[in-house]
């Protein structure tokens, strides 16, 4: 009983493991192969807590194979190599090899590189578990080598079976049966436990050890022992991008409440809040442009806002502008025409500068006839030449397609009287 609960409670077999249905329901082939002790190279990926190192023990309870188990964090190339090297040898003598390794992701491309050969001719069967996207952090040529197996979050009833089953049930749980533990006990664990078992074992062994003489768990004593999970965030990991994903999508959506939400699901977990100025200043340009110029000047400001007045008061600017980009006329008619340009660039090659807009201030310039032919728009009826800018070959080539919203709008309905003016001036060249 020295151990952990939490391992202590760990499953011995199938049956025992806690949710995961889709994955290990009966007529399942990660079941069957499990059952036929024919497992394949496989990567678990899901959250902390889900199960994943709990299967590989399943496994390791049901395989006759030899199932060695490393943990990324305190493994190197060193001990790699050491395990694939037994491994070899026990092949040779018929013996075939699991490996196991807990936090994949933890290892870098010349460790994981190092497993590659190994999986490929079969020297072992490898099963790695991750919390982050393999898709990230595992090797490509490693990861297309395994079968990607998605483990889901523990259901919140599944979580008040383990609370039941540790608390009084299983015989290598607390037994405390004579322990009354309110309801609202009960879901408040499993709120905090945020899917985690391991989490939610590890609260009740403190509480059951720390109960002394009384029989019941109630509200006012799980204040008592009430600790925070911290927030599931890496800053570099899938995590990062997930959340900066769901605030550019709720602003792009018009969504402040999403937009806070997520802005601050971030700031807690630790983000650098220039990281997601530089992001809510990209969406400024990136989803509003023209629709609301006043946006790109407000991201700037916020941006200066926070260099100057820093933390706490500094991400006031960032909730300012999060709010207003939500709310602003959305417009991606800058960026699409940025793309455009550049296309017609990479198609149409270095076409010639039109002599009439080349730079006469050179005296060869002036000799080979630089700037004739060019009209000063200021000098021009209402300011505007309706000249041909563009090389010949792009003539009447349109790149800019402002959208019907906000400032743009305005802009649109402007450009379209300059490009009729424009139209008139060439049928009339044309008809002389």
């Amino acid at each position: 009983m020295d151990q952990p609960l939490a391992e202590r409670l760990r499953p011995q077999n199938i049956e025992e493991l806690l949710g995961q249905n889709k994955i290990l329901g009966e007529q399942s082939l990660l079941r069957k192969s499990l059952e036929n002790d024919t497992v394949p190279s496989m990567i678990f990926w899901g959250p902390p807590g889900c199960g994943k190192t709990s299967l590989a023990h399943v496994i390791q309870q049901k395989t006759k194979k030899l199932f060695v188990a490393l943990s990324a964090v305190s493994s190197g190339v060193k001990e790699v190599k050491e395990v694939l090297a037994d491994a070899r040898q026990v092949k040779k003598l018929g013996q075939n090899t699991i490996l196991f390794i807990d936090e994949i992701h933890r290892f870098n491309k010349g460790q994981q590189d190092a497993l590659l050969g190994a999986v490929e001719d079969g020297t072992v069967t490898l099963i790695g578990a991750t919390t982050e996207n393999p898709g990230f952090e595992v090797n490509g040529a490693l990861l297309s080598r395994c079968q990607l197996i998605l483990f889901a979050p523990l259901s919140k009833e599944d979580l008040r079976t383990l609370i039941y089953s540790a608390l009084k049930d299983h015989p290598r749980g607390l037994q405390l049966k004579d322990v009354e533990i309110e309801d609202a006990v009960v879901d408040k664990l499993i709120a905090q436990s945020e899917g985690d078992a391991r989490f939610l074992l590890n609260q009740l062994e403190w509480i059951g050890k720390s109960l002394g003489d009384r029989k019941k768990i109630d509200e006012k004593l799980l204040e008592e022992f009430q600790y925070k999970k911290p927030l599931r965030y890496d800053k570099s990991g899938e995590e990062h991008y997930n959340l900066i994903s769901a605030l550019h999508k709720s602003v792009r959506g018009s969504d402040p409440d999403a937009a806070l939400y997520w802005l601050h699901r971030m700031l807690q977990g630790g983000e650098d809040p220039r990281f997601i100025l530089r992001r809510l200043m990209r969406m400024s340009m990136e989803d509003i442009g023209l629709a609301d110029p006043n946006a790109l000047l407000l991201a700037t400001s916020a941006r200066e806002a926070y260099d100057f007045m820093g933390i706490p008061e500094g991400l006031i600017a960032l909730d300012e502008l999060a709010i207003y980009l939500s709310l602003a006329p959305k417009s991606n008619s800058v960026e699409i025409a940025g793309m455009a340009a550049d296309s017609i660039v990479k198609q149409t090659g270095t076409l010639p500068v039109p002599r009439a807009f080349r730079n006469s201030v050179t005296r060869v310039g002036k000799q080979l006839g630089y700037g004739n032919g060019y009209e000063y728009d200021h000098d021009s009826p209402g300011g505007y030449s309706a000249q041909e800018h563009l090389p010949k070959e792009l003539a009447g080539t349109e790149i800019y397609h402002p959208k019907p919203y906000g400032k743009e709008k305005q802009l649109g309905e402007k450009l379209a009287l300059l490009k009729q003016a424009k139209k008139e001036r060439a049928e009339r060249e044309k008809g002389n």
